[in-house]
């Protein structure tokens, strides 16, 4: 079965993106542990490909997709975007606005449908926590849960797969502090990159059944 994680920095996390399949293409953050689990039931069963790019919003999701999913004709597509589109709103108004970020999302989607009707698709939340890149700007930065109602409604909308996130780490940060999960308010530890493996895995098992 072949998997891409499709994504930004999140996903990224410093893959090496000269080569496929060596040791460093799947990077250090949470698709590192969904391989090692997933490598830990079958060794052949499974193959998991990187593509998240730092600094991705929507919109360059969408202008990749055809050579970095479609023309990998993957079984499984998950999918975790939406921060940078807010973020990138507050520090360089290069955003995407609310209206759309749901068009470009859903375009994605449909899209990809039409290409790869057998695929299973699986939209995470994006997500955020008080930390040093949120912090001074937390008014904006909570326009990220109207982008995580628009991800689980498109969800809804496509009978897809949705994993909260948000309040899973909402929950984690109130028990043992942010910056043990975020260490900047939206970059995971690998504490924070346990907690999205863990998640994804669950949901996962259940599409893979």
């Amino acid at each position: 079965m072949k998997i891409v994680l499709f994504g930004d920095s999140i996903t990224d996390m410093n893959r090496d993106r000269t080569q496929d399949h060596n040791p460093f293409s799947i990077g250090m953050g949470y698709p590192f542990l969904v391989v090692d689990a997933l490598s830990g039931q079958s060794l052949d069963k499974h193959l998991v490909i990187n593509r998240g790019i730092g600094g991705n919003r929507v919109v360059d999701l969408r202008d990749r997709i055809e050579y970095d999913v479609w023309g990998l004709e993957p079984d499984v597509l998950s999918i975790l975007v939406g921060v940078n589109d807010v973020w990138h709103g507050i520090n360089s108004n290069n955003g995407t606005k609310l209206d759309e970020f749901k068009a470009c999302y859903e375009e994605i989607i449909a899209n990809t449908i039409k290409k790869l009707p057998n695929i299973k698709i699986m939209l995470l939340e994006p997500f955020f926590l008080v930390g040093n890149a949120t912090k001074d700007n937390l008014d904006q930065f909570n326009k990220v849960y109207d982008y995580a109602k628009v991800v689980k409604d498109i969800a809804e909308k496509y009978n897809l797969v949705f994993i909260p996130l948000q309040e899973k780490f909402n929950s984690l940060a109130e028990k043992f502090g942010a910056k043990h999960y975020l260490y900047d308010g939206v970059h995971p530890t690998v504490l924070g990159a346990r907690v999205i493996a863990d998640e994804w895995l669950k949901a996962f098992k259940e599409i893979e059944e």
